[in-house]
């Protein structure tokens, strides 16, 4: 999955007349290797660890690179804060985000699924996509609250 998610990256790359550069791999590689919700900032600190000749200018440069090139999804969250999660052109999940600690967590439901596409259908419309973000408390900020 890593390896076709680069050489889709190549080609975009490629076809956008962008030559290939050691700091974009070691980015997208980073990048790849996490399965978090990463904000620019966040992703920074963890190429800076080991390249700290690459900047945070180019790893947001390269961020919107990635999203550009259909391997990376932009969130925002209640809040304004930005986050990134790779993913690939077919994939789909939807988020249950908690507004207290910004935890994220990822779900997928064949029911909510259904729904949706019935719903643009009896509205006239033919979904191309879609973004759910459910917020509320998670359960460790609701169990801080009680103690």
């Amino acid at each position: 999955m890593i390896l076709e998610k680069k050489r889709l990256f190549d080609a975009y790359a490629a076809k956008q007349g962008l030559r290939s550069t050691r700091q974009r791999d070691v980015i997208l590689d980073i990048f790849l290797s996490t399965h978090e919700h990463l904000s620019v900032e966040e992703l920074y600190l963890k190429v800076k660890a080991s390249h700290p000749g690459i900047g945070q200018a180019t790893v947001y440069r390269t961020l919107k690179l990635f999203v550009d090139a259909g391997l990376a999804r932009e969130m925002t969250l209640p809040g304004g804060q930005t986050r990134y999660e790779h993913q690939l052109a077919g994939e789909h999940h939807d988020h249950l985000i908690c507004t207290r600690c910004n935890r994220i967590v990822e779900f997928e439901d064949a029911t909510i699924e259904r729904l949706q596409h019935e719903i643009a259908q009896r509205h006239g419309f033919r979904l191309t996509g879609h973004k759910m973000q459910l917020c509320g408390i998670c359960p460790a900020c609701s169990a801080a609250e009680i103690q």
